[in-house]
């Protein structure tokens, strides 16, 4: 898979008090999430999970727009004021996942809030408390009161099933103009995006569909309406405005639901964790550095080493290795193929929990 490097910019919430940087990111490799509980966060098909016939952009807005929400933060800038601290307002997006008042939504839209209430595709307004957020896959789930009868879950699809040119749409808040909609195609598949504590975040969806700040948390659909990415981050530049330049990019709803899942039920997320920096090499993946106390020095990896194979099966990147250790989980064993001062050696790893 191709490496990108460009830099990226969050989708911050659109901000209405005091101003809020947007957070510069770099594409990079990823830092996968583990498997979470069977817990069923989506409600029953949509008439529009149930038929393989492509819908519009207009069909698939009128069937999803009651389950997509729009989300207020307060908060207090970490930087006081000439009279002491200042609050701040901002807004983003989310989406209803279950008839119980589970909605999904960037960590970033939701982090470091005193308060945050939803507005339901009703008009209702709902005081919303914070499940759980995983800043790591950028994915955060709140939670309302409301009646089973008055939500509108979305169903997640399959974003392994995209192809490059699939027509995607959005639904979101860009700027606070609600339920706004834009459509486009998948651009990339496979790239990865930096998280808001600087980890990795593979396989993300990079579309052309316009998404501005206050788009963060929205939904991304199939041409069946299903949702199958969180939109997270636009590119931008020193030369741009920050605004839309038909680069964006959401985290696939396989990271999605996923880490909901572990949200609702634990209200955090688990991470396996090995604890080396790589960059490429020629047959494999060079570990430039090793955490102190991680998984990996105990089991006595050094800087220099050269991985080439994890359990049995031969390795071409540090992407590569990533992958392999994000799809396991905290307490598995690995077996890693090293080659070490001209030979090769095999090292065993129990892997770590990252929270």
């Amino acid at each position: 898979m191709k490496r990108t490097t460009q830099a990226a910019a969050l989708i911050a919430a659109a901000t209405l008090g005091a101003g809020t940087a947007v957070t510069a990111v770099v594409l990079t490799g990823e830092w996968g999430d583990s498997p979470g509980t069977t817990t069923t966060i989506v409600g029953s098909a949509s008439p529009a999970a149930s038929t393989t016939t492509p819908m519009s952009a207009a069909e698939i807005y009128r069937s999803t727009v009651a389950g997509v929400v729009e989300i207020k933060v307060s908060s207090t800038s970490s930087t006081p004021g000439p009279f002491g601290q200042q609050s701040q307002v901002a807004e983003g997006t989310g989406f209803e996942i279950d008839s119980k008042g589970d909605i999904a939504t960037n960590a970033h839209v939701v982090a470091d809030a005193t308060s945050i209430s939803v507005e339901t595709n009703d008009g209702a307004t709902h005081k919303a408390t914070l499940v759980g957020s995983d800043a790591t896959t950028d994915v955060a789930v709140i939670h309302i009161d409301a009646a089973a009868s008055s939500l509108h879950p979305l169903t997640f699809g399959d974003s392994t099933a995209l192809a490059v040119g699939d027509p995607v749409v959005a639904i979101g808040d860009p700027f606070g103009l609600a339920n706004s909609v834009s459509a486009g195609i998948v651009s990339a598949l496979g790239r990865t995006i930096t998280s808001p504590d600087n980890h990795p975040i593979q396989d993300a969806i990079q579309t052309d569909a316009a998404l501005n700040h206050g788009n963060s948390g929205g939904p991304l659909f199939n041409d069946q309406g299903e949702v199958i990415g969180i939109t997270s981050q636009i590119y931008a530049d020193q030369s741009t405005s920050g605004g839309n330049v038909g680069i964006g990019f959401a985290v696939p709803s396989a990271t999605v639901e996923r880490i909901a899942r572990e949200l609702i039920s634990s209200g955090h997320a688990s991470h396996p964790y090995l604890g080396v920096s790589m960059v490429d090499a020629q047959n494999g993946a060079r570990i430039a550095r090793v955490e102190a106390g991680s998984p990996a020095a105990d089991a006595g990896l050094k800087a220099g080493d050269v991985i080439t194979a994890i359990d049995g099966r031969s390795v071409s990147s540090s992407d590569d290795v990533v992958q392999r250790i994000s799809a396991m989980s905290p307490g598995d064993s690995v077996t890693l193929t090293v080659q070490r001062g001209g030979s090769s050696t095999t090292i065993h790893a129990t892997l770590g929990n990252r929270g």
